[in-house]
C-alpha cells in the first residue's frame, strides 16, 4: 500500500487507486499521514478540520471518519502489512512503514543529496534532489487546498519543496549548467520574486551565459520588490554578487570542472 499526499490525496494497493470518502474523511487521513507514527489528540484534529470553532458533533463526525478510514486500509489487504489506525489516548496513532509515503520519500532523497553537496558530489546531489522533486503532482494535498484546507503543516512542506529546488538548482551551476536552468529560474523568480536565494542563483546564471546587463536588471527588479512587500534591503550575500557582477569578479566565473 502507497500513500501520496505531494499533489492530491491518495492512497494505492497493487497498483489500484482506493475510494477515499468524503473531503472530511480524506482530511483527517491527509492530516494523519503528515503526523505518521505520531499520537495525533483528538483536540488537535478538531482544530485542524474547524480552524479551532467545531460544531457540538464534531467528535463524532470524526470517530466515524476514523472508522472508514480503518475500513480503506483494511480491506483486501495483507494484515501483516497493513497500516495500523490505533485508538491511542489522547487521540489516535497511524503506525505506518515511511517509505509507503511520498513525502518521506522526498524528505529521505533530499538528504541524501545535501549529504552529496557536503562531500563535493555536486554531480550525485543534482541527480538526486531531481529525483525527490520529481515525486510531487502538485501542492501538497492539493485536493484538500482547493477546498479551503490551509494547514501551517502544508505551508512547511511547500517551503521544504523550493528548499530541495534551491539546492538541485547550486549543483546545476556547480555543474556548469547556468544556460540549462536559466530558463527555469525566470519563472521561479517571477513566482517566488522575495526568495533571495533563487534571484541569486539567476543573476549568476544569467552573469555565467554572457548577460551582465540582465543580472543586473535581476538585482533592481528584486530590490524594489524586498522594499515595497517587506520594506527590507536585499541580504548581504546578494549585494556582494551585484558588486562582483560590476567588478567581473574571478571567483563568480564557471566553475572548472575536473574528471
Amino acid at each position: 500500500m502507497k500513500f501520496s499526499v505531494l499533489g492530491t490525496t491518495e492512497v494505492t494497493h497493487h497498483n489500484h487507486h482506493l475510494e477515499l470518502g468524503g473531503i472530511r474523511q480524506r482530511a483527517i487521513l491527509g492530516y494523519l499521514i503528515l503526523n505518521a507514527n505520531k499520537v495525533v489528540a483528538t483536540s488537535q484534529i478538531l482544530n485542524a478540520m474547524w480552524n479551532g470553532n467545531p460544531p457540538p458533533t464534531a467528535r463524532k463526525m470524526v470517530q466515524n471518519a476514523v472508522s472508514g478510514i480503518r475500513r480503506i486500509l483494511t480491506t483486501n489487504t495483507d494484515p501483516t502489512t497493513t497500516p495500523h489506525l490505533r485508538t491511542h489516548p489522547p487521540g489516535y496513532q497511524l503506525r505506518i512503514d515511511t517509505e509507503t509515503i511520498d513525502l518521506y520519500q522526498f524528505r529521505r532523497l533530499v538528504r541524501e543529496g545535501r549529504h552529496a553537496t557536503t562531500n563535493n558530489n555536486h554531480t550525485h546531489a543534482a541527480h538526486t534532489l531531481h529525483q525527490a522533486l520529481n515525486l510531487w503532482r502538485g501542492r501538497a494535498l492539493a485536493d484538500l487546498v482547493e477546498t479551503g484546507t490551509n494547514w501551517s503543516e502544508l505551508a512547511a512542506i511547500e517551503d521544504e519543496r523550493l528548499s530541495a529546488l534551491e539546492d538541485r538548482l547550486d549543483a546545476e551551476l556547480h555543474c556548469g549548467k547556468h544556460r540549462e536552468i536559466t530558463p527555469e529560474l525566470e519563472i521561479l523568480t517571477t513566482t517566488e520574486p522575495l526568495r533571495e536565494r533563487l534571484c541569486h542563483q539567476f543573476m549568476l546564471a544569467l552573469y555565467r551565459s554572457g548577460r551582465q546587463v540582465d543580472a543586473l536588471r535581476v538585482y533592481r527588479r528584486t530590490r524594489e520588490a524586498l522594499i515595497d512587500n517587506l520594506g527590507l534591503e536585499p541580504g548581504r550575500h546578494l549585494q556582494e554578487l551585484q558588486q562582483r557582477i560590476l567588478e567581473h569578479d574571478a571567483k563568480i566565473q564557471t566553475p572548472v570542472l575536473i574528471g
